[in-house]
């Protein structure tokens, strides 16, 4: 007889319409009755979905349960973990999965015991192609989901083997009915003989029909739902009379079912078809602050901060691993899928907007006090400045320091060039209070520049170096503004031309009409882009030119201004209300590859999206999207008119990437590099990447994109409408990008690289005194007593390699070592250095050694612990 394993399981959003604070109050019930239940029932096993951060909160009210919760984990009838917050997949950085993925599993361990090794994600609005990559890093070999299958496209059946892009692969558990499958409403418990027949079997013959064996998985519960007591009495009446034997399950029991089966289907590629359960194609682009906030955080965790760590656990500088993780913490938490994705209140997008500042505080404090630590024990004067490289390769070429000085008649000593980019001017104070040894004097602060200089430098691998600055006859260049509306370099010329932005390439490519903004109303709600009925996408015109010369190169402004519809209401309208909207784009060019590129926009209007339009001179409507250390073809596909029969969304053509999208030529390519913006659509020959789409509403029924219901609840029984004002999004909105024209066949690793090059921080550091807020904590780092002995130019580590340099961070497991984690962004196996391979272990994302390799397959990764 065909076997259904039922596993009772709570899912539970973390916050959404409601608060983090609403869940905890919510846990403290449930959670409580489920460990009750466990610790009377010995037949009873419960799923706490998947995630350790709910499991921490509910300590944080119930801190004498922790025992409890052990002895069940022990057990194997409580299950928790391994993510630490429900992850979305699609618009985080690989970093952001694989340290949800250790901190969770190190969490779970440390406090609560061996948690679930199931990569389960039962909510998330589609998935990566290259998920079973990561997963395969933190040892985890099988993957449990709801969202975004496709029994014709992708697998005939919910059980399956996904591979990534390279070599790894895990087997992929789908249930296309959700996580509430089986769940028994109180209605359910009374009737079970309805349930069975309506519902239940139903839903088991589906499975059976797809499936090659005859066992398949029903997850029972839902969204905050307590523990059905004494289950398996329910389970028994099931069996009175459903057609098949219905067993008390568990997941991890189930993949092993799986895994013994040789005849799986195989897949690869990503998870986003929208045929069972809407995946949202279209919610990259809303609250697009969300998006930007997120990338800027992870590239200043990853750039910045932990190679910090890593230099100054070297020189002797202790810093706790405890901080680094209550960073990632914040930043996890702002990841989960619906509040990542911006389908949340405002009350809870509040709440995510604090989050990232205080992990911008935590992150700026850190690389605060590092610094600081450091030039300490340099004992730098005021006209020294430390500069810093975070990459394990030697630096040299401009980095941006920020310093203050009394005039702007300046010369560095050890810098070729140098040039202002932005000062700020501050006059002279009078009867300003100087606490002294015998008392208080009143002295006059004399004026000084606040500046920021770009200057070249070279500064040795993972270290820091010092450069110097001394008064001068003449002052620092600065920009110079000129009239003219073409800027060229070697390799561009960018030229405004009646209305249109023109570039030339060097070999004489010419492309017309090359950037544009273009703008359309938006009837969706914060899952969902749709378009106004009969609505055309307008472009937006630019009016004025100007350009601006430094000493490292030239810059194009190009401003202009459209009245715009200030609301959907005022769009359907013959005459409607309309309010001036003013943007800019400015190109730039230096000796670099790329066109370094930044849109600003003053957004006075409601409900509408923004797009940048790349004329792309590709008619085959072909892209090539980075994603998580991968790329994958996408090509635009024609939406058939009876779409509804099949779909529950509209398959719409918006892909979404992770840095760069890349249009190929016959003999080049085109590459758009991204700063956080993730979105983005091929039609005809041009690129389209979505800036933002603002809206009014958490969840609307029937928009054209998605039809029936609203998502987010708000049209069910009892529900209310939603308006989210904040998702408007209103007020200055910066975005920035780059292009690059490369000629020759698709180069994976160059535009990997690239896209790496560009993320490049500048940190440096100024010990002085007239300005003790430059850096927010530098008045409360006080002198140690036991100075350190450095030298003003230092290396804690170097490697010359050709792999992309995805992270290094302070190890969690060994006081004295950090990790280095290598990625292989294409299709080609690549050696690793055997000289560094033997010296250092290798690992896995969670530290556990694993077995070495002498080479790096396609599209993965390899990390070391690398000891000090």
């Amino acid at each position: 007889m065909a076997r259904a394993n039922i596993v009772q399981h709570t899912h539970w959003d973390r916050e959404w319409y409601f608060t983090k604070e609403d869940s905890i109050v919510l846990s403290d019930q449930v959670f409580t009755e489920v460990l009750d239940e466990l610790e009377k029932n010995p037949e009873a096993n419960f799923c706490l979905d998947g995630q350790t951060s709910i499991v921490d909160e509910y300590l944080e009210i119930q801190p004498e349960k922790l025992s409890t919760i052990q002895q069940l984990v022990a057990e194997k009838r409580l299950f928790i973990g391994p993510w630490y917050t429900q992850t979305d997949a699609l618009f985080v950085d690989a970093e952001s999965i694989l340290r949800n993925l250790a901190i969770g599993i190190t969490d779970a361990m440390n406090k609560y015991g061996e948690p679930m090794k199931v990569g389960y994600l039962p909510d998330t609005f589609g998935f990566n192609a290259q998920l079973p990559t990561l997963l395969d890093q933190a040892s985890i070999y099988s993957f449990i989901f709801w969202r975004g299958i496709d029994f014709d496209k992708i697998s005939p059946s919910p059980y399956f083997k996904w591979h990534g892009l390279g070599t790894k692969s895990v087997y992929a558990m789908n249930f296309p009915f959700g996580y509430m499958t089986g769940v028994l409403t109180l209605d359910a418990q009374n009737d079970t003989e309805t349930f069975v027949k309506e519902k239940l079997d139903p839903s088991i013959e589906f499975l059976l029909e797809k499936n090659v064996n005859q066992s398949v998985l029903i997850p029972s519960g839902v969204d905050q739902k307590n523990m059905l007591l004494n289950f398996q009495n329910t389970i028994e009446k099931i069996n009175q009379t459903s057609q098949y034997q219905n067993v008390i399950s568990d997941y991890p029991t189930f993949v092993e079912q799986i895994r013994e089966e040789n005849n799986l289907p195989q897949y690869q590629g990503e998870l986003r078809e929208p045929v069972y359960a809407r995946v949202h194609r279209s919610i990259g682009s809303v609250r697009s602050r969300f998006k930007l906030n997120n990338f800027r955080l992870e590239q200043t965790i990853l750039r910045r901060v932990e190679p910090l760590i890593v230099i100054a656990k070297s020189v002797g500088i202790e810093i706790s691993n405890g901080l680094l993780t209550r960073l990632w913490k914040k930043v996890l938490e702002n990841q989960a899928h619906d509040s990542l994705g911006g389908c949340v209140s405002d009350n809870v997008a509040e709440d995510i907007f604090h989050r990232t500042k205080e992990a911008n505080e935590i992150a700026e404090g850190l690389e605060n006090l590092i610094t600081k630590r450091i030039a300490g024990a340099l004992e730098l004067n005021s006209n020294q400045v430390l500069v810093f490289n975070t990459d394990i390769a030697p630096f040299k070429g401009q980095k941006d320091v920020h310093i203050v000085t009394r005039t702007k008649n300046i010369h560095f000593n050890n810098g070729e060039q140098a040039t202002i980019l932005q000062e700020k001017y501050y006059p002279e104070r009078k009867n300003v209070l100087r606490e002294t040894s015998t008392g208080n004097d009143f002295i006059t602060e004399p004026s000084y520049f606040e500046l920021d200089v770009r200057v070249n430098v070279e500064i040795p691998a993972l270290g820091y170096t010092v450069i110097e600055f001394e008064e001068a006859e003449e002052q620092l260049p600065e920009k110079v503004c000129q009239n003219k509306q073409t800027i060229s370099n070697d390799k561009y010329t960018i030229s405004f031309i009646d209305g249109e932005v023109v570039l030339t390439t060097r070999n004489g490519q010419k492309i017309n009409d090359f950037l544009r903004i273009v703008d359309c109303g938006n009837d969706g709600d914060t899952y969902d882009f749709s378009p106004l009925a009969n609505e055309e996408e307008i472009s937006l015109d630019f009016q004025d030119v100007y350009s601006e010369v430094d000493e490292f190169g030239q810059n194009l402004i190009i401003n202009g201004s459209t009245e715009l519809p200030t609301d959907l209401a005022e769009r359907v309208k013959e005459d409607g209300a309309k309010q001036q909207v003013d943007y800019q784009l400015i190109l730039r060019l230096t000796e670099n590859d790329a066109i370094e590129g930044k849109i600003v926009i003053d957004n006075q209007v409601l409900s509408h999206r923004m797009r940048l339009q790349v004329q792309a001179d590709d008619s085959t409507s072909s892209s090539i999207a980075q994603i998580q250390n991968g790329f994958v073809e996408n090509t635009a596909v024609s939406v058939p008119d009876d779409w509804q029969e099949y779909y529950v969304e509209k398959p719409v053509n918006l892909q979404v990437f992770d840095k760069s999208v890349t249009v190929k030529h016959q003999d080049s390519y085109i590459t758009f590099f991204s700063d956080g913006m993730k979105e983005y659509e091929r039609e005809n020959d041009k690129l389209y990447v979505t800036l933002f789409s603002a809206t009014g509403q958490l969840g609307k029924a029937n928009i054209d994109w998605r039809p029936g219901r609203a998502s987010g609840d708000t049209t069910k029984e009892g529900h209310i409408m939603m308006p989210t004002p904040l998702a408007q999004e209103t007020g200055k909105r910066e975005f920035t990008f780059a292009l690059q024209i490369k000629e020759g066949a698709l180069d994976y690793k160059a535009i990997a690289q690239m896209a790496n090059k560009r993320l490049t921080p500048s940190i440096s550091y100024q010990r002085q005194t007239l300005n003790l807020f430059i850096n927010r904590l530098d008045n409360k780092i006080w002198p140690q007593e036991n100075q350190l002995s450095l030298g003003k130019e230092y290396s804690a580590f170097q490697l010359e390699t050709e792999l992309v340099v995805s992270a290094v961070y302070p190890s969690y497991t060994k006081s004295n070592a950090f990790v280095l984690r290598l990625a292989n962004p294409t299709e080609n196996k690549a050696k690793l250095p055997s000289e560094f391979m033997q010296e250092h272990k290798m690992i896995n994302a969670v530290e556990e050694e694993v077995e070495r390799e002498e080479i790096i397959y396609p599209f993965d990764y390899v990390s070391y612990l690398v000891e000090l």
